[in-house]
């Protein structure tokens, strides 16, 4: 099962609270053209889970996977850390 970070959690949290997001909501990735690849994969904002969705719930935080993503993602952990240019981003590692 995917594992999220604090550092990962908490780059989450601002997203949803920036987004006035509902209650609920979480943050979705998915494989848009069905490739299983970690490049491939998109997030986005979710107020829910679609039907066949994963859901990883922790550190306060609820991710939507769908199934690509769910293979893809299964053993990793998603992190989070600053670019060049000082921006925070959500990375994959494991």
């Amino acid at each position: 099962m995917l594992t999220i970070s604090e550092n990962a959690a908490e780059v989450i949290k601002l997203i949803l609270t920036g987004g006035e997001s509902p209650e609920g909501a979480g943050l979705r990735i998915s494989s848009p053209n069905g490739q299983a690849a970690a490049e491939s994969l998109e997030a986005a904002v979710a107020t829910a889970p679609e039907d066949d969705d994963e859901v990883v719930e922790q550190a306060g935080v609820r991710v939507f996977l769908d199934t690509q993503a769910s293979t893809v993602l299964g053993d990793k952990t998603l992190d989070a850390e600053r670019d060049d240019n000082g921006e925070l981003g959500l990375t994959v590692s494991g």
